[in-house]
């Protein structure tokens, strides 16, 4: 990890399979503020290898109560459901309602899901905002000129090779079109592909994108984090961009796991300046790393290709 930027929480990692009894791991889930504490939605591998997606409770962000069961959400469509894999979630709030997308492996690829929640007790699912095959996605806080916008990532049908991000804007979260390039793999820890983490965050100086970057190995795959910086009025347009990374594998518990030399940014708790980012690590275990925002613009800008 670059500590002059991000300091890891001492407590980490600060959630393991041992917060859910039927966990083979807990990993890039997605933690919000929420009331006086904070919730979140967690990617639970079970040891029957089912991705499940379970609600936890916290106060302090820290210390979590998972709950041991599987999350239930309504459907009025009974071909738009969640299935027995469902993983990677990610949580964005618009004015009273948190939006949760994840994806659903099909035969077919990984399919984006969508929900919404007001309480994190009953979800109703809603049409998928994306075809197959799409691997990410993440909704903007707020409107773009008018419009709900996503960073989202193609995918294919396997652990893709590959990877480019895209914007695309909606007039009610279910039609979904206008999609624009933002950028690709380039060189070095992020030379395979790339894909949006935790929710765009706004800055005076442009939308503050925290993303993973992979590249290829005698090893495998090996997953870092960087930030990019993206025009606030035409988010498709790269204002800074990091050649050197934010985060990386270097712990025991982000370099041994089930898939090793993973951290994964999935979710990003602001307050103030202060940024704390929540991160997968080695496909195993969650953990916590804090930051100042002005500090992360600042090296984005000052370490930009």
């Amino acid at each position: 990890m670059n500590e002059t930027v991000f300091k890891r929480h001492p407590l980490n990692p600060i959630i393991t399979p041992r917060a859910v009894p039927r966990a083979n791991s807990i990993h890039n889930s997605a933690i919000v503020r929420h009331g006086d504490g904070y919730a979140g939605i967690f990617r639970v591998d079970e040891i029957n290898m089912n991705f499940t997606l379970h609600v936890g409770w916290s106060p302090d962000g820290l210390n979590w109560q998972i709950e041991p069961e599987p999350l239930h959400m309504e459907s009025s469509d009974p071909d738009v459901v969640m299935n027995a894999h469902s993983y990677d979630p990610r949580i964005t709030k618009l004015d009273d309602t948190y939006y949760i997308t994840w994806c659903n492996a099909n035969a077919q690829g990984p399919q984006i899901g969508l929900a919404a929640t007001k309480d994190f007790k009953s979800f109703q699912q809603m049409e998928n905002p994306l075809p197959t095959a799409n691997r990410n996605c993440v909704i903007f806080p707020r409107k773009i000129n008018g419009k709900y916008a996503i960073y989202h990532r193609p995918s294919d049908r396997g652990h893709t090779p590959f990877g480019d991000i895209f914007y695309a804007t909606s007039p009610d979260l279910e039609h979904w079109g206008h999609h624009r390039f933002v950028f690709g793999p380039r060189g070095g820890w992020q030379s395979t592909k790339v894909g949006p983490g935790p929710a765009p965050i706004e800055t005076p100086e442009g939308w503050l994108l925290i993303y993973h970057g992979v590249w290829t190995s005698c090893n495998g795959y090996l997953y870092y984090a960087g930030g990019a910086l993206l025009d606030l009025d035409q988010p498709w347009k790269v204002l800074y961009r990091t050649q050197d990374y934010l985060l990386a594998p270097t712990e025991i518990y982000e370099r041994v796991g089930d898939v090793p030399n993973v951290v994964f940014p999935s979710s990003a708790v602001v307050d103030g300046d202060n940024l704390r980012l929540y991160y997968g690590c080695a496909d195993t275990c969650i953990s916590a790393a804090d930051a100042k925002i002005s500090e992360i613009v600042d090296f984005v800008k000052t370490h930009s290709f």
